[in-house]
């Protein structure tokens, strides 16, 4: 049967996504100049990362300090295979992604049987051991003076850094996919059991939940997820340096996933946007940018709970009639 209007418009897959569509359409209407351009598409890939991490913070309860790493590997394998190797940066980039997803895959299996702060530090150790690999290697990568990077083509059309509206539209088309796969596998068997062991380890293993496997899956999808995002951020910039993959590029992500609100794929996009756009607009401030930024964060988190979008939704709720 289909949904009546008002609770199409509720449904995240179908409302949710159309509103979503709807306002990357129209949003190049109010970017006036190439920088809007520029912080639009940075918004974008820090979303696709960021939507990534909060299928495994958000719904499955996982904490990730060391995720910039695996967007610093896809970075510098998309670097590394189409500049140095020659590889086409479309085969690079899917490569990357399928190397990421193995690593993930391999050092999930021992990370993930860690819970709390052991699991935190464990990551935390994973993403400084990348970080160490990457500055070190001076002749794959360049060291900590970084590499440059060729742009990306698409079937015969090259997407240079200038480029900014194919940029923009290739950024908004692969965001909408990448909160399309997010939703179904939140609705799927899957993601219901993400949310049993967030809820509960014993309870969802009492339930016949694989705990483990479920881990292991959300933690390698997440990866892949930052995988595209440093790789098409790495063609897009035509340069990428060790700082991709450091300590603070990992607490920016954990912080977007937080700020948007937790266990909110939309709310994702939120965190990323205002963590990526609100420095650019508060350099008028001079010095004073840092403070205004932390006291909005903490004003954020001290009357919105449950994150920007949940927060404010929460309030439109109970201002209803």
């Amino acid at each position: 049967m289909p949904l009546p209007p008002r609770r199409w418009l509720d449904d995240p897959r179908r409302g949710g996504l159309a509103a979503l569509a709807l306002i990357l359409a129209m949003l190049p209407l109010v970017l006036s100049n190439r920088f809007h351009f520029d912080v639009a598409i940075h918004v974008g890939l820090a979303a696709i990362a960021v939507i990534g991490l909060n299928l495994l913070i958000g719904y499955a309860g996982q904490i990730s300090l060391g995720h910039a790493g695996f967007f610093g590997l896809g970075a510098y394998g998309s670097a590394v295979l189409s500049g140095t190797h020659g590889w086409p940066p479309l085969l690079a980039l899917l490569a990357s992604a399928l190397a990421v997803a193995t690593l993930a895959f391999l050092v999930g299996r021992p990370i993930l049987r860690l819970r709390g702060h052991y699991l935190a530090m464990a990551t935390l150790g994973m993403g400084l051991l990348i970080f160490m690999v990457i500055t070190n290697e001076r002749a794959i990568t360049g060291g900590p003076d970084g590499m440059s990077v060729p742009g990306l083509s698409l079937f015969g059309y090259a997407l240079g850094s200038r480029d900014k509206g194919a940029w923009y539209a290739l950024v908004a088309v692969l965001l909408l996919v990448a909160v399309w796969l997010a939703l179904n596998l939140i609705d799927s068997p899957v993601g219901r059991a993400l949310r049993a062991l967030h809820a509960s380890e014993v309870a969802a293993t009492v339930g016949g939940v694989d705990v483990a496997q479920h881990k292991l899956i959300v933690f390698v999808v997440s990866a892949v997820y930052a995988s595209v995002a440093g790789s098409l951020s790495a063609h897009y910039g035509g340069f990428i340096t060790p700082d991709a993959v450091g300590f603070l590029h990992s607490i920016e992500l954990v912080t977007m996933v937080v700020l948007g609100g937790m266990a909110s794929t939309y709310g994702a996009i939120v965190g990323a946007a205002v963590l990526v756009a609100l420095p650019q607009f508060l350099t008028a401030f001079h010095d004073y940018e840092p403070v205004l930024l932390g006291a909005i964060l903490i004003a954020c988190m001290i009357f919105l709970r449950r994150g920007l979008l949940p927060g404010v939704l929460d309030l439109v709720r109970a201002r209803r009639p």
